[in-house]
């Protein structure tokens, strides 16, 4: 079947708003913005009147084409505006290129509110976590104490593998926290006999069965547990502790003591 001709009308219409997209004034042009067709909407980027409100109020729309939004990454005012630079990274049809350079100005904590806000796409918020992990070894306590309470549970389980004994604390607390990160921690480098104690004490961690066990093979364990938590152990998993290569000779006999005490 032959396309049906363009009705005469709809052309005028179409010149019409086209016109006014490149002329309209400051007040004018934001209606002119809301144009559901993107081909009235990109030639108001060339109207002399246009500035930063402007275009934050279109950058709103989440119904702008990857085109038109590569065309606002370009303009001029967008370089030299961090808000408009922050609104980019923040609409979800931004081109992906175009996010991971523009990540590099925001602020850190923008990066955390860009991962928390409503309706952000998964790699919008993927790559906002890798550029705040970036930043994690340079960033002082007291900011990485507010990222350890605001964060996501990917840079919570970031900051708790760095072993500072008030991070972890706060870390432990963190509903976003995951246990697989902790287990990530316990079994590193910068756990220490402080940190595992506040996991092994923690209301919320303390009774978790692949917790238990992995603070019972680190060398770096307090007794203490040893003697509170081989009791709840089954006696197969106690001779499996017994065999492993990390723990040391102190508490390979607590673990023959229970053993004996078992008769096993």
């Amino acid at each position: 079947m032959a396309d049906k001709p363009i009705s005469p009308r709809l052309d005028v219409e179409l010149g019409r708003r086209l016109h006014k997209a490149l002329t309209a004034t400051g007040d004018e042009l934001f209606q002119v913005l809301l144009d559901p067709e993107m081909q009235v909407v990109r030639p108001a980027l060339k109207n002399p009147s246009l500035h930063e409100d402007h275009l934050l109020a279109l950058l709103k729309r989440r119904d702008l084409s990857e085109d038109l939004l590569k065309a606002i990454y370009l303009l001029e005012i967008a370089k030299s505006s961090h808000r408009l630079q922050v609104a980019l990274v923040k609409n979800p049809g931004t081109p992906g290129s175009v996010v991971l350079t523009l990540l590099q100005h925001l602020h850190l904590f923008e990066l955390v509110d860009l991962c928390l806000i409503p309706g952000v796409t998964p790699d919008q918020k993927f790559a906002a976590e890798r550029a705040i992990i970036q930043r994690i070894p340079t960033t002082e306590l007291g900011n990485k104490i507010t990222l350890a309470r605001r964060a996501t549970a990917t840079v919570i389980g970031e900051i708790i593998k760095e072993g500072e004994g008030r991070l972890v604390e706060i870390c432990l607390n963190s509903p976003r926290l995951r246990e697989v990160a902790i287990l990530q921690f316990i079994n590193g480098a910068k756990s220490s006999a402080e940190t595992i104690s506040m996991i092994a004490r923690h209301p919320k961690w303390k009774s978790r069965p692949n917790l238990r066990f992995a603070i019972l093979k680190n060398q770096r364990t307090p007794a203490v547990w040893f003697t509170l938590f081989l009791p709840q152990l089954r006696t197969i998993d106690v001779r499996n502790l017994l065999v492993s290569k990390r723990l040391n000779q102190a508490q390979k006999k607590l673990i023959q003591d229970e053993l004996r005490k078992r008769g096993a």
